[in-house]
């Protein structure tokens, strides 16, 4: 690659049936800011700007099974949120609409599954 030529990692895009729902879920949890909305398109960021979260609409969504299943729906990703109180963070996501995963594979992790499936990691920093 160029020198003169700059990449720069702007946004995470989730596959969704409901933009706005899972958006809500999103902005609920992380306590971020929707900075764009349209029908098929929410994107949300912090008020710390940084990389933010986009969730478009996919028709034929599909909900992925995790830990992983031969001939299942695979995930594609998962977001990594730190955390300085795992158990605080757990019950505030929980709250929020999350499904705690019945295979949790470390003790200082807790994966959660959001609304629609997509897997998400808490860990403790530190």
């Amino acid at each position: 690659m160029p020198a003169s030529t700059r990449l720069t990692l702007t946004t995470v895009n989730l596959d969704t049936p409901d933009p706005a729902a899972l958006a809500r879920f999103y902005a609920n949890l992380l306590g971020w800011d929707v900075e764009v909305e349209e029908t098929d398109d929410v994107i949300l960021r912090s008020a710390d700007g940084g990389v933010g979260l986009s969730f478009q609409r996919e028709r034929a969504y599909v909900r992925p099974t995790w830990p992983a299943e031969a001939g299942q729906q695979q995930m594609m990703m998962h977001l990594e949120i730190g955390v300085e109180n795992l158990s605080a963070a757990l019950d505030h996501a929980l709250a929020c609409g999350a499904t705690l995963a019945d295979h949790q594979p470390q003790e200082n992790v807790r994966v959660c599954l959001d609304p629609d499936g997509h897997p998400f990691c808490l860990w403790l920093i530190g």
